[in-house]
């Protein structure tokens, strides 16, 4: 809604607002009236922006008086009405100061550094690179950005009511009446997003006068149009004594039939977060409106919040979770001619990720770089990469990264390699065992919490002609043989030997050939094999059990195919399921595998580490990834799911501006192969604003553990293949039962706001199950009322 090059300012461009005190009651709703950084932002400041170490350009950065909106004024012209964009304070993921990104980083000695930084944008939208004209107006901004992110992200529902009391005084410049970017700001500051076709198709609908204002009357109507839900209303009656307002003994038995909280000063408190209505609200009822808001807001998603924060074991041996794990991490496309840069790593460690790979070869003046071998792809320094991993391992998660080297660097290099590797890490880097815990087992994540492993090969002697990758696994080579063949390339000579100061850098993440399960027993806790996704796929369906009972004590890495040029991805359930931790995916490759990535670790606070059902860490489990009619981890439950509605679904970005889109939905489990199941509605006709649909599917889950499910809506089309539209996807344990609200996200994994699915979801233990049920298993289901 906003971000989008505008005709017009809106009202007070000229300022923080047409005068002081109309500017400033927003800005004391979310009590940075005083704010040092704020005032800085409010008055202006010119600034370079930077595309290019060539192009350059001089922008005037301007905080409104909404305390949300930042405009920026090209200096082309003197009107602020040409060439102007916007950003709003929620769109921003992060700001960083410094060289750092990748258009900054090349003008380093050029520029200084102090005075640099930039603005970092969710979803695709170009980051921000600015050049101020002092250390001091850098800082100001980029602390600014950050308390304003903080105060909007904390106000309650209540706090951003009052930041606009009503409608009918939303308006910035008191003239009793509201101009489209006026609607704008209150929409944005009440949490209801819109798409701007629909926010500006309803506003000139309810425009009666045809002045480009709403009056009063207008915007009580515009209002009423705004949260209307036919659905929601169904609900509401349902609960409503009266159906007219819901008592707190009205929304206790909505919230029980949810499976929350049904106490009745639960139920107080949600009239008085969502409520809007003044008198509805002092006399504890809920009316269609603030049960809307309530149903809408965040509260009510499908995801189970409690699993938004660190809530599992984290003092277990690593080998006990799955590990978020990139592949080619230095990759921005394909394996055959994508660049090589920092900036995966920034995205891959700020989205979670702890394993990260590094694909090392000899470089120029004795400094090695990092691509992919006998590719085209580009260059990226080794040093460079540590920098960045160094500045961002943490910011995610706390919990140990794992460097996974491929070296092929001689001996020399690799020398070079481990002293920028002491040296720009620090103490973050683990040299040694940790004092206390026997070096020859596994330990947690908790014991290793900001510490940074090397994942390589570690041994005193080396055979003189070794193979070209020191550190890879019999099948890792095999696969970079295959591969060098596909590319037309012959391989280099062999490494002599590995350098002593990069193998005394490894200590739990020993690299070493796998043979056979019989013999990997023998070994140490601390060796690790990787498997290729075809040799992994072997061992999964030849003899699963002895690989999952692998799996409970070492750690397996697996990695794609060299044979797939396109970087694209594995199923990557397939490898969850025999307990592998290490599933290194592509990141840079979005799709169908990078979305159930995604939903694997959603939980847990997106620390990148996910505790394995306890069936996957006994060393002696039957448990079987092929055959779960039974045994551990089987535990069937009915889960039922009927798609009621659709909110503002996108159009496909390449379909024409008079399209409308044709919406279906995919309801997707996946999981052992039992259970892998999906089940579609049928299309709606010309409808993405509101399309209804009523459908109902119901799926047994054996292993309810390791499942996870999927939600997905595209636009049918009778003569072509369906277009994507967005998906949602979580795992079974963190389902929310009831009526629920799945929050779609683009296919790049980024938040599609306001596009949203309604949804029932029931949960029932099937008959042949077990009565007790897992701790970790989903809210109950609903009693009454389905």
């Amino acid at each position: 809604m906003l971000g989008n090059k505008k005709k017009a300012a809106p009202a007070g461009r000229n300022g923080a607002g047409t005068s002081e005190s109309k500017a400033i009651d927003p800005l004391r709703n979310l009590g940075v009236q005083e704010d040092e950084d704020v005032k800085r932002m409010l008055q202006g400041s010119s600034m370079i922006k930077v595309r290019s170490p060539r192009w350059q350009k001089r922008r005037t950065l301007k905080l409104l008086g909404d305390g949300v909106t930042v405009w920026c004024q090209s200096h082309k012209t003197s009107s602020w009405a040409k060439e102007q964009q916007s950003f709003s304070i929620m769109e921003v993921e992060c700001v960083r100061e410094g060289c750092q990104s990748e258009t900054l980083r090349q003008m380093v000695g050029n520029v200084p550094e102090q005075r640099c930084l930039t603005v970092v944008f969710k979803g695709p939208r170009k980051s921000l690179d600015l050049l101020c004209h002092t250390q001091e107006e850098a800082q100001h901004w980029a602390r600014g950005i950050r308390t304003l992110q903080e105060r909007v992200a904390n106000m309650t529902q209540k706090e951003k009511l009052d930041q606009y009391p009503c409608c009918c005084r939303a308006d910035q410049n008191h003239d009793d009446k509201m101009s489209y970017d006026e609607v704008q700001a209150l929409l944005q500051m009440i949490n209801i997003d819109l798409s701007d076709q629909y926010a500006r198709s309803l506003f000139q609908k309810c425009d009666q006068s045809a002045d480009s204002r709403l009056d009063h009357e207008e915007i009580e109507v515009f209002c009423r149009e705004l949260l209307r839900r036919p659905e929601l209303d169904t609900v509401f009656i349902r609960y409503s004594a009266n159906s007219c307002v819901l008592s707190t003994v009205d929304l206790r038995d909505f919230l029980k039939d949810q499976g929350e909280d049904a106490s009745l000063i639960h139920a107080q408190s949600l009239i008085l977060t969502y409520e809007l209505n003044e008198w509805a609200q002092k006399n504890q009822f809920m009316t269609p409106n603030g049960f809307t808001m309530y149903m809408l807001s965040k509260e009510n998603c499908a995801f189970n919040p409690e699993h938004s924060r660190v809530y599992q074991d984290m003092k277990r041996p690593l080998a006990h979770y799955f590990i978020s794990s990139s592949h080619n991490t230095y990759l921005t496309k394909d394996q055959l001619t994508g660049d090589s840069s920092t900036e995966p790593y920034i995205r891959a460690l700020s989205h979670g990720c702890r394993c990260v790979e590094l694909d090392c070869w000899d470089g120029d003046k004795g400094e090695p770089v990092l691509y992919h071998g006998h590719t085209l792809t580009s260059k990226v320094s080794f040093v460079e990469v540590i920098q960045t991993i160094n500045e961002y391992a943490f910011k995610a998660s706390p919990y140990p990264l794992i460097l996974s080297l491929e070296n092929h660097c001689s001996v020399e290099q690799q020398t070079v390699m481990a002293r920028h590797l002491r040296t720009i890490l620090g103490d973050k880097l683990l040299t040694e065992p940790l004092g206390g815990l026997d070096p020859h087992n596994l330990p947690s994540p908790e014991d290793l919490k900001g510490k940074i492993l090397v994942k390589g090969k570690k041994e005193r002697v080396v055979e003189e002609h070794s193979s070209s990758s020191s550190d890879l696994s019999s099948s890792e080579e095999e696969a970079r043989k295959t591969e060098d063949k596909k590319v037309g390339t012959p391989p280099p000579p062999g490494v002599s030997k590995l350098s002593p100061e990069l193998s005394e850098l490894v200590v739990y993440t020993r690299s070493v050939p796998f043979k056979s399960f019989e013999q990997a027993a023998k070994g140490s806790a601390t060796d690790m094999s990787s498997f290729s996704e075809s040799e992994a796929l072997r061992h999964v369906k030849d003899s699963g059990i002895y690989f999952v009972r692998h799996n409970s004590h070492q750690l397996s890495r697996i990695y794609p195919s060299g044979q797939r040029l396109q970087s694209s991805n594995y199923n990557p359930q397939e490898m969850w399921n025999a307990g592998c931790q290490i599933v290194a995916l592509n990141f840079q490759t979005p799709g169908e595998q990078m979305d159930l990535n995604q939903g694997r670790f959603l939980q847990n606070s997106q620390c990148g580490y996910m505790l394995k059902p306890p069936f996957m860490c006994q060393p002696d489990t039957t448990f079987n990834p092929e055959n779960t009619g039974g045994g551990p981890g089987h535990r069937p439950v009915l889960l039922t799911v009927r798609v009621i509605s659709a909110q503002q679904l996108p159009k496909p970005e390449w379909d024409k501006p008079s399209s409308i889109v044709d919406p279906q939905v995919w309801v997707e489990i996946h999981g052992v192969p039992i259970d892998n199941n999906k089940k579609k509605t049928h299309h709606v006709d010309n409808n993405g604003f509101n399309p209804r649909w009523d459908c109902t599917f119901n799926f047994t889950v054996h292993v309810p553990d390791l499942a996870l499910v999927r939600f997905m809506v595209e636009d049918h089309d009778y003569t072509s293949s369906n277009d994507f539209l967005g998906q949602f996807t979580l795992p079974f344990t963190s389902l929310r039962t009831g009526y629920r609200h799945v929050r779609l996200l683009k296919v790049d994994g980024s938040n599609l706001s306001p596009s949203s699915l309604f949804v029932h979801l029931k949960v029932t233990q099937c008959e042949s199950s077990p009565s007790k049920s897992s701790a970790n298993s989903p809210s109950k289901s609903l009693a009454k009322k389905p």
